[in-house]
């Protein structure tokens, strides 16, 4: 399995930061960025039915977001810039529930994040752009959106934001609730 690198993130299961191979030459890079007989030899044994790309300006936050039903794993990556991206696990029978890992993601390290279906996902923008990719385990469902406030205290999410800025946020993000414990979701789909 030489064609990634895959390491598990702190003592959160389920979240894996995965390094693909890159072969570079005077013309430019190669990389896989899945293969899913790959995958599933390292234990990551999951099926993608939708990929989504955005493109957001430096102090963005996006997030904390996940769905109710039709939970979603998500691979994610940068393809142009970095950002700092988020996953907090509320899974309620999970030993790490309301704990979250952070990592910074950037088109130039070539890194991907796999957030598995039970944790809600948010990413702020470091650089002046940064065009984010996603491929999903489950089909985006409108009426089963939700999210957590992003600076919920409970959590203490670390970002990276720099003292005095403020992050620019959706009006629909301002409005998620805070953490609690009526906030979970089975590990799993739905």
């Amino acid at each position: 399995m030489g064609k990634f690198k895959i390491e598990t993130c702190g003592n959160i299961e389920g979240l894996y930061l995965i390094k693909p191979q890159v072969f570079d030459d005077a013309r430019g890079y190669f990389m896989e960025t899945y293969n899913y007989k790959d995958f599933k030899e390292a234990g990551l044994d999951m099926v993608f039915v939708q990929d989504n790309q955005s493109c957001s300006s430096k102090g963005v936050l996006r997030g904390l977001h996940y769905q109710t039903r039709h939970t979603q794993g998500k691979l994610v990556r940068v393809i142009q810039g970095e950002v700092y991206d988020v996953a907090v696990d509320i899974r309620k029978d999970s030993k790490t529930y309301g704990q979250w890992y952070g990592v910074t993601l950037s088109a130039d390290q070539k890194n991907m994040f796999y957030i598995p279906e039970g944790f809600a996902h948010g990413f702020y923008v470091l650089s002046d752009t940064a065009e984010f990719t996603y491929k999903c385990t489950d089909f985006y469902d409108p009426t089963a959106e939700a999210g957590i406030l992003w600076n919920d205290e409970t959590l203490g999410i670390n970002w990276p934001i720099p003292e005095g800025e403020t992050p620019l946020i959706s009006e629909k993000d301002e409005k998620h609730p805070n953490f609690s414990n009526d906030i979970f979701l089975p590990g799993g789909k739905q």
